[in-house]
């Protein structure tokens, strides 16, 4: 499970016309890409953070991921807290990012095994892994390839098993489904269908996107944020109900784009 509180977070921007903040001891000018993102993310469940472009998705899933500090706020991963356990919690939690960083000189297989190695497995336990994710990921006629000149899906793949080389039970997705196609996109929603269910090990999957297909066909639960907060959390029927919209386009847009008294209506039951 992954839980995330009060999430806060400020970049230094001098340029003219920004508020200013404390930082580093001294006060510069700031741009806010968080301020109060709060979810939680079951076990065996799809969650959706949904959003706008600059909405903050990705600086809170690095945060989560431990790659940036918080300016305030909270995230636990099976209860371990980020900040204070930053190595346990990364143990527990398995990223794919946007930027996948293969090596192109090294086979699928050997990039798959080298990350299991720097996770701490014995090469062994990681090379028996690689054959359980070819399975799963449709990999296997990658597998002995160099992955320079690698399609964006057969990257795409190569990235998520690395990812999962070492079982974790958590996995954060960042926008995966960019620059695929179709049958690429399918893909990667059927083994992540697969991965939440008890035979996949029930796992607690977020991803980060902002396209509206993709979550009703895909998430369990949908985070809505937008301005750097959340502002609703439910299932795609729980926020089609509460905003009284047929079409779930429309209820994002209602939510993310409407008055504060909506959007504050919708927050104020999470569940």
């Amino acid at each position: 499970m992954i839980e995330a509180h009060g999430l806060l977070k400020l970049f230094a921007a001098p340029a003219p016309g920004l508020r200013w903040a404390w930082r580093g001891g001294r006060r510069q000018p700031t741009i806010t890409a968080v301020q109060d993102v709060s979810f939680s993310a079951a076990d065996g469940c799809i969650t959706a953070l949904l959003g706008p472009n600059g909405a903050g998705k990705t600086t809170s899933l690095r945060m989560m991921a431990g790659l940036i500090r918080p300016d305030a706020g909270h995230i636990a991963i099976d209860g371990v807290d980020v900040q204070r356990q930053p190595n346990a919690a990364r143990a527990r939690l398995g990223l794919l990012t946007d930027a996948q960083g293969l090596y192109p000189r090294l086979t699928a297989r050997e990039n798959i095994v080298y990350h299991g190695m720097l996770r701490g497995m014995p090469r062994a336990a990681a090379e028996a892994r690689v054959e359980v994710l070819g399975d799963l990921l449709d990999l296997r006629p990658l597998l002995a390839r160099r992955t320079e000149g690698f399609s964006q899906g057969e990257r795409m793949k190569t990235a998520l098993a690395r990812a999962l080389v070492h079982d974790p039970p958590n996995i954060v997705l960042d926008e995966p489904t960019n620059g695929l196609d179709v049958m690429a996109t399918r893909a990667l929603r059927e083994a992540l269908r697969f991965l939440r269910t008890p035979a996949g090990g029930g796992k607690c999957i977020v991803v980060s996107t902002h396209i509206m297909q993709e979550v009703e066909r895909l998430c369990d639960s949908v985070v809505l944020v937008t301005g750097g907060r959340t502002v609703a959390q439910g299932s795609v029927a729980e926020l089609l109900a509460q905003t009284g919209q047929t079409d779930f386009e429309e209820a994002f847009v209602q939510l993310a784009y409407g008055t504060p008294a909506t959007a504050a209506s919708v927050h104020s039951d999470p569940n």
